[in-house]
């Protein structure tokens, strides 16, 4: 049974762990493929509200086997909260596994995240300052420390030394901080988490495989989106990780034809967190307003969103980059008291227009874009329970995307609930 892949088509915070708690009822198994906990979740759930960060949104059914994969990076401390605060909601975590290959956030690379942007100024980058780079760099440097290593005092040990040696280096005499000490990370870790952590270790990738063998229903769950993707996004206002579809195979340790299905996440209109370009933001009242029926405020840092209009051109090179076979449009009900909405259709820069982003960062910056503006529906979405009561010109909204990206839009979301979503197609 081939597996299904989540994935984000724009800046993150589409609502993808919505949608992969909504598909995860029809799942057996639900991976999460690479991130930290620096991207957050939000699922409600009969009026109550999980914030998810490391946990696959899966969790919350009971039947659903939760994976943390090899790709992801793990803080033990925020996934041992959050297991016991969704034990304390009444959720079992017991059947959590996570990848033994997956790599350790250590204390100093949260130091250096936060010294870093500091001292980087108005070039900061806009990092959720978790460790989440830092640990992604010192795994590409071969001296990240594993979740396996928990299971290995003398070997946790080892590798906490030799890496510890350069790192407080770095501290002091670059940054002016005090030194880190071995000992008291160690007995953090192979004290206080390994004991409680050990249980859930295991060869994920084993176990995927076989539950595909088996004639499981698989779904790769994505955190951030496309274009933070570190080698697709808009660097270096990016992620330290690949979003995207390819990055499920390597961050889960499946092949390409493992995979039958890739489901874009969109929202209706568009947001990003931090530093970065935005073609089609609206630094205005409209801006505002998106912001305060949206909610957009981070789920775990609570960081305002900068808001604008649905970008049809960044949609098509998701489609591209992802190799998508549908989408689901999230957080239609925003827009219900706009007289109008405006769609970005193509890019114009010194006379040129782009139906896809510039390869160029300084092209990109310094495009203008191209509207088509569509009637509002001035209806409120959130009881809609049918497509037959969707109203015309919202239908007609959704329609205009789905020729815009190529690609057929099955669901549409109308609200914050796991059931508020809408099977949609064009007559």
């Amino acid at each position: 049974m081939p597996a299904t892949v989540v994935v984000g088509t724009q800046w993150g915070d589409e609502g993808k762990g919505k949608l992969t708690d909504l598909l995860a009822k029809e799942m057996d198994v639900v991976v999460r493929y690479q991130g930290g906990h620096n991207a957050g979740h939000r699922i409600v759930v009969d009026g109550e509200a999980f914030a998810l960060q490391l946990v696959p949104s899966g969790v919350l059914y009971p039947t659903v086997t939760p994976v943390i994969g090899n790709g992801v990076v793990v803080d033990p401390g925020v996934l041992l909260h959050e297991v016991d605060v969704l034990e304390s909601k009444g959720v079992d975590t017991s059947a959590l596994m996570v990848s033994g290959n997956a790599h350790l956030i250590m204390p100093y690379h949260q130091e250096l995240d936060r010294v870093t942007e500091r001292y980087l100024g108005k070039n900061a980058l806009g990092t959720t300052k978790r460790g989440i780079g830092p640990a992604y760099a010192d795994k590409a440097t071969r001296v990240g420390l594993r979740v396996q290593d928990l299971l290995d005092e003398k070997i946790f040990r080892q590798k906490l030394d030799v890496v510890l040696m350069e790192k407080n280096a770095v501290l002091a005499k670059v940054y002016n901080r005090l030194p880190m000490d071995a000992e008291e990370i160690a007995e953090r870790y192979l004290g206080t988490y390994a004991p409680r952590i050990a249980p859930m270790i295991a060869d994920t990738v084993g176990f995927v495989h076989d539950a595909l063998a088996a004639g499981r229903n698989v779904l790769l769950e994505g955190a951030q989106a496309t274009f933070l993707d570190l080698d697709h996004g808009t660097y270096p206002f990016v992620t330290s990780s690949n979003p995207v579809a390819g990055g499920a195979c390597t961050g889960s340790g499946l092949g390409p034809r493992d995979i039958s299905s890739i489901v874009g996440i969109a929202k209706a209109y568009i947001t990003r967190v931090g530093a970065g370009p935005f073609p089609t933001e609206l630094d205005n009242e409209l801006g505002d307003l998106l912001v305060e029926r949206g909610h957009e405020f981070g789920t775990n840092t609570g960081r305002r969103r900068r808001c604008g209009w649905f970008d049809a051109v960044l949609a098509r090179q998701a489609v591209r980059l992802n190799s998508l076979t549908e989408i689901a449009l999230t957080k239609l009900d925003v827009l219900d008291t706009f007289d109008t909405v405006k769609v970005c259709v193509a890019y114009e820069a010194d006379g040129v227009r782009y139906e896809y982003p510039p390869y160029h960062q300084s092209v990109l910056h310094k495009v203008t874009p191209i509207y088509e503006e569509l009637p509002g529906w001035g209806q409120d979405l959130t009881s809609v329970t049918s497509l037959e009561q969707l109203p015309e010109a919202a239908r007609a909204y959704v329609a205009f995307l789905e020729r815009q990206i190529g690609v057929p839009i099955r669901l549409v979301g109308v609200g914050p609930g796991r059931e508020q979503f809408l099977a949609f197609h064009e007559a």
